[in-house]
């Protein structure tokens, strides 16, 4: 089994549970007919991810999460940055917990990474579903 770690770039840390999501992500990649390799979630402020944005995809605008896939075969692997800022922004514009956009925002990564898209509007319908089946699945409301 891979490896599933949290960073802190240039941000506070926070409690997110971090077992519990780990093992979140291992069941999803599981269920979704994966097996885990490495991944890497990393938190970060709004001009870091911006930038990354820019650079790597040449895309000029704010996002909460951009996701590089590593993935080879069914070995699910790759790299989540995920805005601290837009998903706080985010979590008060859909009156949600943080933290369970949160959770939201980094199973959204890890769909990415198991092959969903979100271009069209049915992607985007399609990918909202597995986002919301998983976060009942797995409770998350009633952890945070």
């Amino acid at each position: 089994m891979g490896r599933i770690n949290f960073y802190f770039k240039d941000v506070q840390r926070f409690v997110i549970f971090q077992k519990s999501v780990k093992g979140f992500i291992a069941e999803i990649i599981k269920i979704e007919n994966g097996r885990t390799g490495e991944i890497s979630v990393i938190f970060c402020k709004d001009d870091y991810l911006l930038e990354i944005n820019k650079s790597f995809l040449n895309h000029d605008f704010f996002t909460d999460i951009v996701t590089f896939d590593n993935s080879v075969e069914n070995e699910i692997a790759g790299e989540l940055y995920i805005s601290i800022d837009r998903v706080k922004e985010n979590s008060v514009a859909y009156n949600q917990k943080f933290k369970v956009e949160l959770v939201r925002v980094v199973f959204h990564g890890i769909l990415h990474l198991l092959g969903y898209h979100d271009h069209t509007p049915a992607e985007k319908s399609v990918m909202r579903g597995k986002e919301d089946e998983y976060l009942t699945m797995f409770h998350i409301e009633s952890l945070y």
